[in-house]
């Protein structure tokens, strides 16, 4: 709505009709004789005053009143306030300022001067209102276009993954598993241990570079990766590759390295490796693997436990819990078992209704 009112409040008629005249022509006026009526005037008219005069002094109550009012209504950053005075101290300057008023005139004033200084405050106040407005609209848009980059690489990395789980023989739901796991557990993990610093945008992004864990297996030969019976001691080395291979995937694709690219890229290396260094394929141990990783392997090994895959049974679930807790999978870390510990119930949960989150998570 166009501001185009001046509000003049002053208990001494005569200063009124002196301001009302110099601003009549470009401004309808509204005046006020006393605090009380002031404030009863700003709040009708807040969203239309271009400015507000002030005296000081005022029956009921006193300039400092309302613009305490006013300050605490949130009026003071969006209408500008000149106060009038003839009788300010240095304490009810400081006052005013401190509250936000734009200038302090003096009784008597010269109309001249009291209408150019008026003009410049509203062109001020105007002029960055319509910036505010500018840089909430440029903000909006470019979070618009953000969350759309979002959506399209989460549609790309669930595409992409997709075709390693369809390869599998997969049913595709193991991919969607592994990121509602990986919330789970990430929840956790950033609760309990603020030390990795995680954050709700980086937990979004890992639970994304999560589908990719397993990318490598594309490059992986059929009669290794569909083997309905145990792997060779030549076909596992080769099986193991697929961490490798996923990376050089990933290093052909890159466009440049950011905070998403290294989550993408340290899950697909490193989600084989374990707490004691016997994993693969760096055989890292402890810290050295990155918590997202940590995160991402142990989750993996739950799911592939308690799933049914070409070559096993599905286990059941207290029956998997309990070979990841023994260490029957590899060892994963202390801080890891806690936070496993604590996100069991949920895991259970949606184990035992047959992942009907699925269809939630996708959507």
């Amino acid at each position: 709505m166009e501001k185009h009112i001046i509000l003049i409040a002053d208990d001494v008629e005569i200063n009124r009709k002196m301001l009302s005249f110099i601003f009549e022509e470009q401004y309808q006026i509204l005046e006020a004789a006393d605090g009380v009526e002031t404030i009863e005037l700003v709040q009708e008219y807040h969203d239309t005053l271009s400015l507000i005069f002030l005296d000081l002094m005022m029956p009921n109550k006193s300039g400092l009143d309302v613009l305490e009012y006013m300050s605490q209504k949130g009026h003071m950053s969006k209408i500008p306030v000149i106060m009038i005075t003839g009788e300010a101290t240095a304490e009810s300057e400081v006052r005013a300022y401190e509250y936000g008023v734009s200038d302090i005139i003096y009784k008597p004033f010269e109309p001249k001067v009291v209408m150019r200084r008026a003009q410049n405050i509203i062109e001020l106040f105007q002029n960055r209102i319509d910036i505010e407005k500018k840089l909430e609209k440029r903000t909006r848009q470019l979070r618009e276009s953000r969350d759309k980059l979002e959506r399209n690489n989460e549609f790309l990395v669930n595409a992409l993954s997709s075709v390693v789980e369809f390869r599998s023989l997969e049913s595709g739901e193991h991919i969607q598993r592994v990121k509602y796991f990986t919330r789970i557990l990430l929840k956790y993990v950033k609760e309990e241990f603020p030390e990795y610093e995680l954050t709700d945008e980086s937990v979004k992004m890992i639970v994304n570079a999560s589908a990719l864990h397993d990318l490598g297996k594309i490059a992986i030969p059929d009669s290794i990766l569909l083997k309905p019976g145990r792997l060779t001691d030549e076909e596992f080395e080769e099986m193991k590759n697929h961490t490798i291979y996923g990376c050089e995937l990933l290093e052909n694709f890159k466009q440049e390295e950011n905070e998403f690219y290294n989550y993408c890229y340290d899950i697909c290396r490193y989600h084989h490796e374990r707490y004691n260094g016997k994993g693969y394929p760096d055989q890292l141990k402890g810290e050295e693997i990155p918590i997202w990783a940590q995160v991402v392997s142990i989750v993996d090994v739950y799911d592939a436990l308690v799933s049914k895959r070409v070559y096993k049974e599905a286990y059941a679930v207290e029956e998997a819990v309990n070979m990841i807790k023994n260490g029957e999978c590899g060892e994963f870390s202390p801080k890891i078992i806690q936070c496993f510990e604590m996100a069991k119930s949920e895991f259970f949960q949606a184990t035992e209704t047959k992942f009907s989150f699925v269809e939630e998570i996708c959507n």
